[in-house]
């Protein structure tokens, strides 16, 4: 099956390249896979890049996300998508997008946090009231029990998974998908360093993509991956304090600057921890090894949190 979808996303992606089917020509570039997950499979043409997105996709919410990123509101913060007419390979919705350079993992002292904040900044600002609609919840929530379910299934007898699952006992419903997000705002719903671009490239600005979890929600859960990584010394404190300066700067909504922001952060960043110590049992699982270094971070994160009292589901008002 992944055979016939990354052929089927090869002339998705020339057809995007090149305006329409059967333009290119030979145009002397070839297909490159730059992913191959369950969750979302991608093939390069050239400037243009076609994804088939996750079998299990909810059809009206993936085109309501799609048409939120072509909105003209969104310009300079979403990458937007190409023109395509095949919109569906082996029961799996397909998009294309222009091509633009990701983020350098072997350059991390150029990773652009402040110009990550800054764009979410001006997301978590867009009036979702003007998008096309309706807007579903932004699933970051739902990301935590999806990571919780995969490490049952495939390393639940480790005894770490016991200290992950104490973690998440102490989270509000909300954080756990249970309930809805206290505060709503259009957030992207799986921020990471990975999902940002530089197009055109190269020296383009820096712009948001993969909108397959964006919607409704509390705009703190899109500073929730950096503040765990902070909490959990896996961010620099000087990194952080200039993401969350250039977010404060940018008038985000999400935090108050003249309050603490962990007011705001402390949920969603537990939570963000859950679901990574979480996700690093299943990569250690499949990989037939123990935890490593950064795992063992997160997980001790767990730990800490695990002792701590039950938190409350009320949070400060909006």
């Amino acid at each position: 099956m992944t055979t016939a979808v990354i052929s089927a996303l090869a002339g998705a992606a020339r057809e995007a390249a090149h305006t329409g089917p059967g333009e290119c020509g030979g145009c002397g570039t070839d297909e490159s896979v730059l992913a191959e997950r369950d969750d979302g499979v991608v093939v390069r043409h050239g400037p243009a890049v076609a994804k088939a997105h996750a079998a299990d996709t909810d059809p009206a919410a993936h085109r309501v996300r799609i048409a939120v990123a072509a909105d003209p509101r969104l310009a300079g913060i979403l990458l937007a998508p190409l023109p395509l007419s095949a919109r569906e390979t082996h029961g799996r919705p397909v998009t294309a997008w222009p091509y633009g350079l990701p983020v350098d993992p072997r350059d991390p002292g150029a990773a652009p946090w402040e110009e990550t904040a800054v764009l979410l900044a001006r997301l978590h600002r867009v009036d979702p009231a003007a998008l096309p609609g309706p807007l579903p919840p932004a699933r970051g929530p739902a990301k935590v029990v999806r990571a919780l379910a995969r490490m049952r299934a495939r390393a639940g007898r480790h005894p770490y998974a016991a200290v992950v699952e104490a973690a998440c006992a102490r989270l509000p419903a909300w954080a756990r998908g249970a309930a809805p997000a206290p505060r709503r705002r259009l957030c992207h719903g799986d921020l990471h360093l990975g999902q940002l671009v530089r197009h055109p490239a190269p020296g383009g600005p820096w712009l948001l993509i993969d909108v397959d979890d964006l919607g409704i929600g509390d705009p703190t859960w899109d500073l929730a991956r950096p503040a765990a990584w902070y909490a959990a010394g896996l961010l620099p404190r000087e990194v952080w304090r200039r993401f969350l300066g250039a977010y404060t700067a940018a008038r985000g909504p999400a935090v108050d600057p003249g309050e603490d922001p962990w007011r705001w952060l402390d949920v969603p960043a537990r939570a963000l921890t859950v679901q990574t110590a979480a996700l690093a049992l299943v990569r250690a699982a499949a990989e037939r090894r123990e935890p490593d270094e950064d795992d063992l971070a997160v997980i001790g994160a767990c730990d800490r949190i695990a002792s701590l009292p039950v938190h409350p589901d009320g949070t400060a008002p909006v």
